[in-house]
């Protein structure tokens, strides 16, 4: 489910019934959805949420996996990791709104987005171990990224549930607020990023999803590079005559 409020759009995960579990439809309809938020020029920051109080996304549909075979488990884990990429690879912002569960899938789903602002009441974790299962949506690449590998270890091979302040202290959510302020906390930070330079955020979410798949050498040429072009939009004059003349910039994305 999708909806627009300016340049702000939303994506909602809707299936409350099953707090938010990620089945094969989806998934596909959640890749439509950020490949048409990443068309659509009016779109500059997308915010990613489920629907009800109490999950973002509880993980994948279990229903749905226990009878699948070694070719269809493969699919279906392939088809998550596009959506990962699909998300993770967006040249517009996306904010995961994590107001429930994140466990699973929807831990992984969450890792994907560029930020992650959690309620105090969330709860996350990778507990596929207690299904015979390891995380397949990209989880033990990600996680590790973002946590490091002892916190990594701990929450795969344990699959125990973590606290919003603990992953807060291992870095895998950006902030966290009461579950009250949540709403006005991921509307502040998406109206500040649809109002920044377009060009200068794809550019820099370029530079930091290269630079962190390649050696410093090539992410610095390819920062440099990103850096030079800047000097050739429109934005950049308006940002430079805006500070100069100590005035608010308005970017036009040229």
């Amino acid at each position: 489910m999708t909806t627009d409020s300016g340049a702000i759009r939303q994506i909602t995960v809707n299936r409350p019934d099953k707090l938010n579990a990620l089945n094969a439809a989806t998934i596909a309809a959640l890749t439509q959805a950020f490949q048409a938020a990443e068309a659509d020029p009016a779109v500059r920051v997308v915010v990613l949420t489920g629907a009800g109080a109490k999950a973002f996304v509880a993980g994948a549909d279990i229903g749905e996996m226990a009878d699948m075979g070694a070719m269809a488990g493969r699919d279906f884990g392939l088809r998550g990791q596009l959506l990962m990429r699909t998300i993770e690879t967006l040249t517009k912002p996306v904010i995961a709104r994590v107001n429930g569960f994140a466990l699973g899938g929807g831990l992984e789903l969450a890792m994907a987005c560029h930020l992650r602002i959690a309620a105090d009441t969330a709860k996350v974790g990778q507990p596929e171990i207690n299904l015979g299962l390891i995380p397949g949506f990209g989880g033990t690449q990600r996680l590790l990224r973002l946590a490091g590998r002892a916190a990594t270890l701990e929450l795969c091979l344990l699959g125990a549930p973590i606290s919003a302040a603990r992953a807060l202290e291992l870095g895998i959510v950006n902030e966290v607020v009461t579950a009250d302020a949540l709403d006005a906390r991921v509307q502040a930070l998406a109206v500040q990023l649809a109002n920044a330079a377009p060009l200068a955020l794809r550019a820099i979410l370029e530079s930091v999803i290269h630079g962190g798949e390649c050696a410093l050498s090539e992410g610095l040429q390819f920062e440099g590079a990103q850096f030079g072009l800047m000097f050739a939009t429109q934005d950049m004059r308006e940002g430079t005559a805006a500070f100069v003349g100590k005035r608010k910039p308005s970017f036009s994305g040229r």
